[in-house]
């Protein structure tokens, strides 16, 4: 169902598109919510899109950018003038969100709008914009509420009814010492449940997990779902209190990570707009393809060096692609299988090596399977009992070879600092077409000619 309704949302803006119908947008944007704006955005061709911003309501500016594609995000902000993207960053009340918007901004202009913000809103982003994007400083926000561990219940009841309102996704206060070092956490469950009377040191958690703010975004989502936390602070190394991470923060980096692992797959940018212009997208894929036509070419070239054999005969000529295709396709089964237990962090020098002997062993099996499969269809096919048994063996090789290759790759290519997700299948491909080429007429070679 919510599909549809996407879909319908789609058809409708379309049509008002189509007619130029400023009036009509305005009303479908005023009747959905933020993420379904920036979905349509997204869903739109670039050329269209123009006709959508002016009428999203200005208040929501900032929401909706921060929702869209980076690429989407980026060409709109480009439009803005240093002062109107002050003005936006003004309406957004956490200063996480500010510091992912103004991350979105080349440097030069980046400079221009701190300068133009209030002191205090500038020191909060530049304390949130020290730290890597990608690590739990750059994910934080500056909002925790912090009490102290000598006062009651009463008190911190009476603090927060003073406040007003909490910060959302506010499941724990943060009890600091009079240095803001953090020594606990006080559950608000454990704080309406309990006696109004007694201090917040008796009731406190003192058993916290505190994220270091250096720490890596992948390993923040980790801890968050090993730990099933709704929020978690982080520290500096001295253990003084900086922020807080929530879970909406933590969502966001896994289906970034998620959208980064597909995309990095088939070569493309993590940043990919579905509407990207035409020759942007074209330079950023022709890398990847001539990367990929290098490899075509060394696996034909292995292929020209049985010229003869295939001359000869006919038949291995029709089988020749049975063996490097199943290879590829066992050893990118065991491949995806490594790099998700990289990024989940489930795999590790402790059990590699177990990995590796059970992945060898399925691809034995396997291969065992298929390649008296083979070798029946042969014998039907071309009643060649000798090409039968050498296709068969080429088969268990390349199986053999692609589990091995499937769980070696990733690894090797993680230690010298390459996304394996961007360049494994294409290595693995490589190796488990040269392999299984090399196996099939290397041995029809040997013993059919």
């Amino acid at each position: 169902m919510p599909d549809l309704i996407t879909e319908n949302l789609r058809q409708d803006i379309s049509s008002a598109l189509e007619q130029s119908d400023s009036s009509a947008i305005a009303q479908i944007l005023d009747r959905i919510n933020i993420a379904q704006i920036a979905d349509i955005l997204d869903s739109t061709p670039s050329s269209q899109r123009e006709q959508i911003w002016p009428q999203v309501y200005p208040f929501n500016l900032g929401p909706v950018l921060l929702e869209t594609s980076d690429e989407v995000r980026q060409q709109k902000l480009k439009k803005f003038s240093s002062k109107q993207i002050a003005e936006i960053i003004d309406t957004l009340p956490d200063v996480d969100d500010q510091a992912d918007l103004m991350l979105s901004l080349p440097a030069e202009k980046l400079v221009s709008v701190l300068f133009i913000l209030d002191q205090q809103k500038r020191e909060k982003l530049e304390s949130v914009l020290a730290y890597p994007e990608d690590t739990a400083g750059g994910l934080m926000d500056l909002n925790p509420i912090t009490i102290r561990a000598d006062v009651t219940l009463d008190v911190v009841l009476r603090y927060l009814r003073i406040r007003g309102e909490l910060p959302a996704h506010t499941d724990q206060l943060f009890v600091t010492d009079r240095y803001d070092k953090l020594i606990g956490t006080l559950s608000l469950s454990r704080l309406l449940t309990s006696d109004t009377e007694i201090r917040v040191e008796q009731v406190m958690n003192i058993d916290i997990l505190p994220l270091q703010a250096q720490l890596i975004d992948d390993d923040v989502a980790r801890i968050f779902e090993d730990n099933d936390l709704i929020s978690a602070a982080v520290v500096d190394e001295n253990g003084r209190l900086l922020g807080r991470i929530t879970i909406d923060d933590v969502v966001d980096v896994i289906r970034e990570e998620g959208d980064n692992s597909v995309l990095s797959m088939a070569g493309l940018h993590e940043d990919e707009d579905l509407f990207s212009p035409i020759w942007s997208s074209s330079r950023r894929r022709a890398v990847w393809l001539g990367f990929n036509l290098l490899t075509a070419f060394l696996a034909a070239s292995v292929i020209g060096l049985f010229e003869n054999a295939l001359d000869k005969i006919v038949a291995l000529a029709i089988l020749l692609t049975i063996v490097p295709s199943m290879g590829g396709i066992a050893g990118s089964q065991t491949l995806t299988l490594v790099i998700r237990g990289l990024a989940l962090g489930q795999l590790g020098s402790s059990n590699f090596n177990s990995l590796v002997k059970k992945e060898i062993t399925v691809g034995l099996i396997n291969g065992l399977l298929w390649a008296a499969v083979v070798a029946a269809f042969t014998i039907l096919w071309f009643e060649d009992f000798n090409l039968a048994w050498i296709i068969a063996l080429s088969l268990v090789i390349n199986l053999l070879a692609g589990a091995y290759a499937g769980a070696i790759i990733p690894v090797l290519l993680k230690r010298i600092g390459v996304d394996p997700a961007l360049a494994g299948s294409v290595v693995l491909t490589t190796f488990t077409d040269v392999i299984g080429i090399l196996a099939f007429l290397g041995m029809a070679t040997l013993f059919l000619l």
